[in-house]
């Protein structure tokens, strides 16, 4: 029997009274959260909640994240973790789809949480930051968050559940049709904290810059279930921006940068980086997207540390591949299958194919790190685990050394004329222009080609390139098949959540 909230219980056992979480300076110790999340856990109880019921947790990064999170699991429930920004039927689909009793939410985003928890048909929604009267919203009346803690139990909460138990329920992006929730287990989460955090040589004296939002799955398992488990301290910053980062760096004397790659594009580019004292960063760590290497190199020279990728997906609970230190690793390669898990390169038949950039395949994975299904949707966990290995749907290949490289998402290859373009391939190159902060390509219908190249940019403050020599700049640099004949200017390029450029919205 197992529950993932002993990564809690051990580490306030060991270090009660260390900081968990830093919030504006203020901090929560390890002792306050263990004890906040049993009242937490006792006051689902007496909810009615038992264990393998869902609880929405819809919180940015602040404490009562942490706290509802862990109690959560404490009760035996699955945490369903939503984001802030949802608005009302998306709520709906969550709740809905994942059959949850009880919405836990912020006052910031009541509005369209009450709508979507009143179309779910829930009656108990929560609220951090509402009054002790409660708020009344449309159909619903939020409760204030204060009242699931209102009982003190008079021996802590700690469901037994069993290791293939579902912990957390973590929804895709649904770039194709509805999102599909990803069932990840106490075990795979445990896993996937553990391993991780013992590659990086995580520390009890470190202290993560925690801008990447708490319900992502990056996150929640790399940042918040990996500092549990150390014994560490997460820095909270509830929305990213550059200037509060350089600044919560400075104050809180941050050792660990966790996050997708426009996180280091905006730290890289703000005019006033030099101006703070960044000394005590000791590693930073990159995934979501591949980090363009212009940017890497970049970010390295100027803060003085090493950037570790990695990759993995919401349906592997974060982490796939990592390169493990400044020693072990190879740049812009994502590194190798973290311990007890295994990838490898398929080709379209399913075959595996050789090591080499030239046998550029689907990646595919299997191991402790991997999601046990998506929930209530039998056909789609049966085709993305088809031959018995999980399938990502990204493009890459393996080389000699056993390093994966990460060529590009399937369903974001462009075919022109018969050619394969990855657009990364002419990512990779524009962000080299001394003018481009921000850029990305698709692909846009094209009578004759089928598809034609198109490139995105957002250049950087003060700077000008126009669309002719933005194109001539590929042009020198790529085959003739593959550089842009189109350029878009943009002041920003859309992101989601945790910073990640949204291409489907560039599309025309």
């Amino acid at each position: 029997m197992f529950n993932l909230a002993t990564i809690l219980r051990e580490s306030a056992a060991k270090a009660p009274d260390k900081p968990v979480t830093l919030l504006d300076g203020n901090p929560m110790t390890y002792a306050e959260l263990d004890q906040a999340s049993d009242r937490l856990a006792a006051g689902l109880q007496e909810l009615g909640i038992t264990p393998g019921d869902a609880v929405g947790v819809q919180l940015p990064n602040i404490p009562q994240f942490l706290i509802t999170y862990f109690g959560v699991l404490k009760a035996g429930a699955v945490a369903v973790p939503m984001n802030v920004l949802l608005k009302g039927p998306e709520v709906a689909f969550y709740l809905g789809d994942s059959g949850a009793k009880i919405l836990v939410t912020f006052v910031g985003f009541i509005e369209e949480a009450a709508k979507g928890a009143a179309a779910a048909g829930l009656k108990d929604v929560f609220a951090v930051g509402v009054d002790a009267g409660g708020q009344q919203v449309g159909e619903i009346t939020a409760k204030p968050f204060e009242q699931l803690l209102a009982t003190q139990p008079e021996n802590p909460v700690f469901a037994s559940r069993e290791p293939q138990d579902t912990a957390v329920i973590i929804y895709t992006s649904g770039t194709t049709g509805k999102p599909k929730g990803a069932e990840l287990t106490h075990f795979t989460l445990y896993m996937n904290c553990d391993i991780p955090g013992r590659l990086f040589d995580m520390q009890d004296n470190d202290v993560v810059i925690t801008a990447l939002p708490l319900f992502h799955v990056f996150g929640l398992s790399s940042v918040l279930n990996t500092t549990v488990r150390f014994a560490g301290t997460m820095s909270l910053i509830p929305r990213f921006d550059a200037r509060t980062v350089l600044e919560t760096i400075q104050r809180d004397k941050a050792t660990i940068m966790e996050g997708v790659p426009t996180m280091f594009v905006a730290l890289l580019h703000h005019p006033d980086v030099g101006s703070f004292d960044v000394s005590t960063l000791r590693m930073a760590i990159s995934g979501g997207a591949p980090i363009p290497a212009e940017v890497m190199d970049s970010f390295e020279k100027k803060f003085g540390v090493v950037i570790l990728e990695g990759y993995g997906l919401s349906e592997t609970a974060s982490t796939t591949t990592f390169n493990v230190s400044a020693e072990e690793r190879k740049v812009y390669s994502v590194g190798k299958p973290i311990w007890g898990t295994e990838t490898q390169i398929w080709s379209e038949d399913g075959k595996l194919l050789p090591r080499g950039k030239d046998h550029v395949g689907e990646l595919v994975t299997r191991g402790a790190h991997v999601m046990k299904g998506y929930l209530n949707r039998p056909e789609a966990t049966a085709e993305a685990f088809a031959g018995g290995w999980f399938h990502t749907g990204d493009l890459g290949y393996q080389d000699e050394d056993g390093f994966f490289f990460i060529v590009d998402r399937k369903k974001e290859l462009i075919i022109r004329g018969g050619y394969n373009v990855y657009p990364r391939e002419v990512e990779e190159v524009l962000y080299a222009h001394p003018a481009v902060a921000e850029a990305a390509v698709i692909g846009v219908p094209d009578d004759r080609l089928g598809e034609e190249v198109r490139a995105v940019i957002a250049l950087k403050e003060g700077q000008s390139l126009d669309e002719a020599e933005a194109i001539a700049f590929c042009k020198e640099r790529l085959a003739a098949y593959k550089y842009p004949r189109s350029i878009e200017f943009r002041d920003a390029l859309p992101k989601n959540a945790t910073g990640k450029i949204l291409k489907k919205e560039l599309k025309p």
